[in-house]
């Protein structure tokens, strides 16, 4: 096995790594909401992270013109999707937000071909109209009548396909390794939320709950900042630096079920066996996309 194959199959497991954590992610936001506001907990949690990557900037000094421009775009649509997914989760069930999410896999594709001018293979085609068939059980989960909650949560869902192409061509400055993309990115979603509830709602700055008698809320403050952030970003930006946006959306596409199982185990949501059959539809659809199928029929041919 080639240097390159053993980096995409690294890329590949952090992918599925990041899939499980952004899974669990639903239930902690779920769970810090209930003692912060949602801006409030937005501006904490990528200021944290800024913080800690600050150092990776000095690299932007070698970057042009155009990839700063990129790099904004994508903190300003990152920004976009945690208002949209924090606000739909606050109005909305955990599974419901992790399910719907999902659908970031079905519209990556076109967007790719839109922005990128790469149309996606036929297993790539295969693998997203299982996933769409997946969304499409989970959607019938309930009543077919969305809330304002899910309207917001397919708004991130579609916000994330732009996010993943924009960075996609962001990253193909080799000057640009993927912690400073992590930390411009941060920066811009922590700036965007202060200033958002600076100026549109007061109410939602407030003192941050005190260390004493509040532990629960900063360990998943924690957790969000280090596994959700600082980890999940910088997977994402390495992976998508070395494949195409819709790979990476169909290796991360099993977050739904993650998310599903922790809402379960952590909220104790109920799940339908018509929605477990759609999550697992949709996990099934990332192992498809794992596989490398021109290098598995040369080895075939081989053997």
């Amino acid at each position: 096995m080639s240097k390159q194959e053993r980096l995409l199959m690294f890329s590949d497991l952090m992918l599925l790594a990041v899939a499980a954590v952004w899974g669990t992610s639903y239930g902690v936001v779920k769970s810090a909401l209930a003692f912060y506001p949602v801006l409030g907990l937005l501006a904490l949690r990528f200021g944290m992270t800024f913080v800690i990557l600050a150092p990776a900037l000095r690299h932007l000094r070698d970057a042009s013109a155009r990839t700063l421009r990129g790099l904004l775009i994508a903190g300003v649509l990152l920004l976009g999707i945690f208002l949209a997914e924090t606000f739909g989760i606050q109005m909305t069930r955990a599974a419901n937000a992790a399910f719907l999410i999902s659908l970031c896999v079905v519209l990556t594709p076109p967007v790719e071909w839109l922005l990128l001018r790469r149309a996606p293979g036929r297993v790539e085609w295969a693998a997203v109209l299982l996933s769409l068939f997946g969304a499409w059980l989970l959607a019938g989960d309930g009543p077919l009548r969305f809330n304002a909650g899910d309207a917001l949560i397919l708004l991130a869902a579609l916000l994330r396909a732009l996010t993943v192409c924009v960075t996609k061509r962001v990253m193909r400055d080799p000057a640009l390794p993927p912690l400073t993309v992590t930390a411009v990115q941060s920066g811009v979603v922590a700036a965007g939320s202060a200033a958002a509830a600076c100026l549109f709602a007061p109410r939602q700055w407030q003192a941050l709950p005190a260390l004493t008698g509040h532990a629960s809320f900063w360990g998943y403050v924690m957790y969000l900042v280090l596994a959700c952030t600082l980890f999940a970003f910088f997977a994402q930006n390495f992976a998508i630096k070395r494949s195409s946006p819709t790979r990476v959306s169909l290796l991360m596409g099993s977050e739904p079920a993650f998310g599903a199982l922790f809402a379960c185990l952590w909220l104790g949501e109920k799940v339908s066996p018509t929605a477990w059959t759609g999550g697992a539809l949709i996990v099934a659809a990332s192992i498809l996309a794992t596989v490398r199928w021109r290098a598995w029929r040369a080895s075939t041919a081989r053997a």
